[in-house]
Parts: structure tokens; sequence; C-alpha cells
């Protein structure tokens, strides 16, 4: 290998030169799956390849550019402006001009380009003047414009598994590095540094053969790989998508009242490098949401562990976020809070302003209190029982109304129990 190539990135000198080359996305890459077929069609088309980072989108995109012998034009949504897009759809112009060269314009984290910007693309994708290819790590359906959404296929490629992890590290070490080899606890592990990312995976290959390399070795062993990687060796989650994911399993494992799987998904985001203080913040929100007044403790437990947490920080704070998860998966269940929040926002939005009944107004002035605001009223401390029985508290025309509906879970059962008294309590001074 010539010093020039050496200095070309291992990720770089293994980009597949052929699409029998490419590995993982079997999925779409197999006979008769939709990006095989896409690619034996003959003729392009626009597309939206959506995925995590280091499992191949760039690399699809330029074989389909040599494939069907385009001109390649490569944007960054990260650093490309609007000057950028206008200077690639005039190159596309000068080429169909003057060769009648088809274009494939790749768009890497389309994602990134605003409304306007996005918009910028539609013309030229419905003149044909080039195929339109976007790779973007978050969903589409949030993040593309649905125009431009509307005229692109959209594929979902997968995070590269174990498997095909084991081969790019064979097949970079047979093709790129002399035969390295790696003891088996060393390949696990940088396999598992990697976390899906293929990319990642060869940038800690090439790191690892350098460090190797040094010293003279052609195989790696576990002590080697930590001396060179470090904290590298640490499986960061993805942001994006697999980041809510992750988070969703957390508040649904809670839900489901799984105190291991709850601890599962907490400490798996923690070891991500997930923010402690996010997760609080989403801790304290399932207090509210899944368990409420079924126990009332359940919101002051995850007050106090996000105050721990605040106190302490990592690594001892985080016991604090684990105890409350714990007691929150542990919890009896209620979202009728949560319910009937919803429903009462629903509700007003599409009433009309209703008036605040007279006595149930405030009267500071004289004026006010000549006007009767408050003369009716019934001071409920003064009532037996502290119960104004028969009394009405909504506006005119909403008198009977209920949204919040107790469970038969936890305290919940004595509110319900309450309710049903107070109620009876109205009928009979009615």
């Amino acid at each position: 290998m010539s010093a020039a190539q050496k200095n070309i990135p291992l990720a770089e000198r293994m980009r597949p030169a052929k699409l029998d080359d490419v590995i993982g996305q079997q999925h779409l890459l197999g006979s008769g799956k939709p990006l095989r077929v896409a690619f034996e069609s003959g003729e392009p088309h626009s597309m939206i390849l959506w995925g995590p980072p280091g499992v191949g989108k760039t690399t699809l995109a330029r074989l389909m550019a040599d494939d069907f012998h385009s001109e390649f034009i490569a944007l960054s949504a990260v650093l490309s402006g609007v000057k950028d897009i206008r200077e690639a759809v005039e190159r596309a112009q000068i080429l169909k001009a003057n060769s009648r060269r088809r274009t494939i314009l790749f768009v890497d984290e389309v994602h990134r380009f605003n409304k306007s910007q996005q918009d910028a693309f539609l013309p030229h994708v419905e003149s044909g003047l080039f195929t339109f290819i976007g790779a973007t790590t978050e969903n589409p359906s949030f993040e593309v414009n649905g125009a431009l959404l509307s005229r692109a296929s959209v594929y979902v490629l997968k995070s590269l598994t174990e498997d095909d992890l084991a081969l790019m590290v064979d097949r970079a070490c047979q093709k790129e590095l002399g035969g390295l080899q790696f003891t088996s606890d060393a390949k696990a592990s940088l396999i598992a540094s990697a976390d899906g990312d293929g990319r990642k995976l060869l940038n800690n290959l090439d790191i690892s053969a350098r460090a190797a390399s040094a010293k003279g070795k052609m195989e790696i062993d576990l002590p080697l790989l930590a001396e060179c990687l470090g904290d590298a060796l640490r499986r960061f989650d993805k942001g994006g998508d697999a980041f809510y994911d992750q988070i969703s399993a957390l508040h649904k494992s809670v839900r489901g009242s799984n105190p291991d799987a709850s601890l599962y998904w907490l400490v798996r985001m923690l070891d991500g490098g997930a923010d402690p203080r996010y997760l609080a913040r989403r801790i304290i929100r399932m207090a509210s949401e899944d368990i409420g007044l079924a126990d009332p403790r359940a919101l002051r437990i995850t007050l106090d562990a996000a105050e721990v947490y605040e106190r302490l920080g990592s690594p001892e704070g985080e016991l604090a976020l684990a105890e409350a998860v714990v007691y929150l998966a542990c919890a009896a269940k209620s979202n009728a809070v949560y319910n009937a929040y919803n429903a009462v926002r629903a509700f007003i939005a599409k009433d009309k302003s209703r008036t605040v009944p007279e006595h149930l107004r405030n009267a500071p002035t004289k004026l006010m209190k000549e006007l009767g605001y408050g003369k009716l009223y019934r001071y409920a401390h003064d009532e037996p029982g502290a119960y104004a029985a028969g009394e009405t508290y909504l506006p005119e025309g909403l008198e009977g109304l209920r949204w919040y509906t107790p469970t038969p879970r936890g305290l919940e059962i004595k509110i319900a129990d309450k309710l049903t008294y107070l109620r009876q309590l109205d009928a009979d001074a009615n």
C-alpha cells in the first residue's frame, strides 16, 4: 500500500465498488427486494434513504450513480446553503445541455435543510433535471417536506448486525490490513463498540491497526484494544429515532409494571450517554401520566430523585433515578387525570367562551358587590361536612358534565367512594 493510500481513512478504502460488495441491508438488496429491483430496472428514481449512521446510505447513492452512468453531485445539508443548491442545479443543467448525461443529486442529512431549501429541489425533480436521493437519520415523515416526500420512495435501512460487522472486520483485515488478527474477546468488544455503525467500526479498526503496527504486533488482544480506543469502546447509542425509541420503551415498561425492563432501559440510556436530567424530566412525566392519583406519592418521589441527581451528579445520583423508576413500575396505575385533562382541553378548544357564574365571581369593590358578584356563593367550610351539597361550579349549560373518572386502583378507590358519596348529597339536595 502506498503512503498516499495509507492516509485515506479505512472506511473510505473499504467503500464497496459494486452492489454485491455491500454488507447488510438484505431486506432491501436481496434478490427481488426493492432496492435490488431499483438497481436492476435501468431507470433511477428519486428516493429517501432513512436509517442510522454508518449503514450505507452514501454508498448506495454512489453505487446508483455508477450503475446508471450518471454524474454524482453530493451536498451536505449541514454545510451547504442556498448558494450551493443553486450551483448544483446549474451544474446539472450544464451537464444535461452539453452531454445529455443524467445527474444524481445526493443530499446527506436532508432533514437539516429547512422547508424553503427543500422546496428548492421540487421543480427540478419534477422536470427530471436530476434524480434526487436524500439521506436522513430522522423520520422523514416529520423532517422532510410532504411535497418532496410524495415524489420519492422511502427505503428504511437498518443497523448492521453483529454478523455483518464481523464480516466487515474480516474483509478489512484481509484486504487492507495485511492479515491482522484479533483475539475473540477483542473482536467481540470492537464489534460491540460500533453499535451497528459500519463507519464507526472501521474507524475504530483503523485506530487499532495503527496502534498494533506501531508496536509491531499482528494480533490485537483486549488490553491493546482498550489502550488505543479507551472510552470509544463504550457503546454510545445514536440520537434521532433510536433515542426516542428507547425512551418510549422505558415509558411503556413503567406503564406495564415491569421493574426489570424499566431498569434495563433506564441504564441502557444512561450507558448510551443520555442526559440524566432529561430522563428525570421524563420520569416525572410518567408519574403524572400513568400513576396519577392512584399513588400521589409517586410524583413526590420522582421530584426528589431529580433533586438528588442535581445534588450528587453522576454516577451517584443515577441511583435515585433508578429507585424512582422501580417505584413507578411497581405503583398502582391510573391515567384518569391524564384522560380528564386531555378531554377538558379538547372540550374547551371547541366550546364557546362562557361567562363565570355570578356567585363564583370575586367582589373586591362596592360596585361589584352591588352587581351581585359572589352574593349567593356558599362557603363550603360553613356547610355540614364542609360540603355545599347541590352547589354548582361550572358555567351555565355545563352543569353535570364530568370528565374525571377514578380507576378502581390504589388511592383512587377511596377517591371514587368519596365522589359517589358527595354526588348522592347533591342528588338529595336537589
